[in-house]
């Protein structure tokens, strides 16, 4: 199963770098499996610290921001128990883990995970059918180079409709960032 997720990996200068991922997860989330793009820096740090956090979360606005490199201003963090990371303090519930195998024989490579730690916040509040269009909008504002731009505006006109009918001001306005991102990088307004 895929779980959409934040992810925290830690910069060469040792800043934070936040990204959406859905790792594949098994049951327990003992064990999972990331797959960031070989040019991500979400690669570049798990190959070099071999540790992150992955959390899960109900704050679809992060998952917005962090997908199209709009978090501005980031989220407070604590460190992390087990691992070189740091935790987002908003979050729902948080894995610190450890990489055990990279293999990077593809654009995507896969990286097996353990995980070493696990805390609660709060509880999950749950996703709405606003909350999951939102998603589903940061996941298409992420493949704008390899998807028709005709699918996009049809996939964004009908996810608007279902945030402007059962989502709050949060899905809202995280929607809109998205539709204004696409409609920056494509020069058209995907929800229009």
């Amino acid at each position: 199963m895929i779980l959409e997720s934040i992810v925290t990996t830690i910069n060469e200068d040792g800043s934070v770098n936040v990204s959406p991922m859905g790792p594949t997860v098994h049951s327990n989330l003992q064990n999972f499996e990331l797959r960031p793009f070989n040019t991500s820096r979400t690669f570049a740090n798990l190959k070099r610290t071999r540790s992150g956090v992955v959390h899960v979360t109900d704050d679809v606005g992060l998952i917005a921001q962090s997908a199209i490199g709009k978090l501005i201003p980031l989220p407070e963090f604590f460190p992390a128990e087990k691992v070189t990371g740091q935790v987002i303090a908003n979050t729902c519930r948080w894995y610190e883990f450890q990489v055990e195998y990279i293999d990077e024989n593809s654009a995507r490579t896969n990286i097996n995970c353990k995980t070493l730690h696990t805390g609660r916040i709060r509880d999950f509040w749950g996703f709405n059918r606003a909350k999951h269009a939102v998603i589903e909008a940061a996941i298409l504002a992420t493949r704008l180079d390899f998807l028709p731009r005709e699918e996009i505006q049809e996939q964004f006109q009908r996810l608007e409709t279902i945030v402007s009918k059962t989502g709050s001001a949060q899905e809202s306005k995280a929607f809109q960032l998205l539709s204004e991102h696409v409609g920056h990088q494509t020069g058209e307004n995907p929800s229009a």
